[in-house]
This record gives C-alpha cells, sequence and structure tokens, in this order.
C-alpha cells in the first residue's frame, strides 16, 4: 500500500516544482561564482533549509558563513547574501538585507512574495509557489495541503540543492571533491 500522505506531497513538489523559472536560478548560480564571499539566512524552518545550503556551498569549497553565527564576519561590497523567506517580511532578515545593501554587497533571495520588503531590496529573485500565513494578501494562488509555510520550504531545498547542481560542473567539483571537504570530527 502506498503512503498517500507523502503522495500529496510529491505530487505538490511535482505539480509547483514546474513553475520555478530556470533564468531566475541561474542568475543565483552566476552571483555566486561571482561573489567574494556568500553569506546565507533564514529564520525558523526555511533556516534549516538554508543552512543545509550553506553546508553544500562549503563542500563546494565556497567560503561561505551562516548569518547570526558567532564566527560570521561583517558582509562587504562584493559579498552576496541570500536570503530564503517564504514572506519577505520577517523583520530580522528585512534588517540583515538593509545591512547589506548600507555595505554595496549583492542580495539574492527566494520568496512566496518577491514584492515584499526583501524582494523590493534583492538584486536576484527566485520565485517560489507557495503560502504564507505571514503575508497572505501577496500569496500567490497555490493550493496546498500541507501545513504553514512547508511547501515553500521543500521547494527551497530543492532548489538549494539544484543551485548545488548546478555549480559542480562549472566548479569541475565532484562528489568525491567534495567529500574531501565534509566534516571530519562529528
Amino acid at each position: 500500500m502506498e503512503a498517500k500522505t507523502l503522495q500529496i506531497i510529491t505530487n505538490e513538489l511535482y505539480k509547483y516544482g514546474k513553475l520555478i523559472k530556470e533564468d531566475e536560478v541561474k542568475e543565483v548560480v552566476e552571483l555566486c561564482q561571482k561573489a567574494n564571499r556568500i553569506f546565507i539566512a533564514g529564520a525558523g524552518r526555511s533556516g534549516f533549509c538554508a543552512r543545509g545550503f550553506a553546508n553544500r556551498m562549503m563542500h563546494l569549497g565556497f567560503t561561505v558563513y551562516f548569518v547570526g553565527e558567532t564566527t560570521t564576519p561583517s558582509i562587504q561590497e562584493g559579498d552576496l547574501l541570500i536570503v530564503g523567506s517564504g514572506s519577505g517580511t520577517t523583520a530580522s532578515l528585512v534588517s540583515d538585507c538593509k545591512k547589506a545593501k548600507a555595505q554595496k554587497a549583492i542580495i539574492a533571495t527566494l520568496t512566496i512574495c518577491p514584492e515584499a520588503p526583501i524582494g523590493e531590496m534583492a538584486d536576484a529573485i527566485i520565485t517560489i509557489p507557495g503560502a504564507t500565513q505571514k503575508n497572505a494578501e501577496h500569496t500567490n494562488d497555490v493550493v496546498t495541503e500541507q501545513p504553514g509555510g512547508n511547501l515553500f520550504e521543500q521547494l527551497s531545498w530543492l532548489i538549494y540543492d539544484s543551485i548545488v547542481m548546478d555549480l559542480m560542473p562549472i566548479l569541475g567539483e565532484t562528489e568525491d571533491t567534495m567529500f574531501k571537504r565534509h566534516a571530519n570530527m562529528e
């Protein structure tokens, strides 16, 4: 017997994943290549997805920091801030974007609401279909059976993974070369 709830989720991912624009993803891939350093931010469950992405970007050999960690330095001109925020209104992330802009850093975001404050400051936007109660008036016409921002978070994770996969051949990286950077003190 198939896992019916899991089928609901994977069907939604398939349906709405097809709406992600390839050119938006490629623009972020290009920004990653040009950046001096990459800063990644997200709050709540979106932050968990962003942390996984930061880890993979380190495996690719980038100098990468997750915003808010004690070892994260100041952002500067030539750096890239990638923000995952479904609503685009999370106060701490809006503040991070304002600080990055003041330093002339580049900002990219994954969001449901490109017209929200974070999207307005972003140089590149990956618009993700989803639903969020935090910014319901800007939520696109997505019907999901999942609670909260699940669909956004799941698609974010997959988009982050697709960025890594797009970067691998560009950088000449393989699973073996990436594994050499994998944590060995776990």
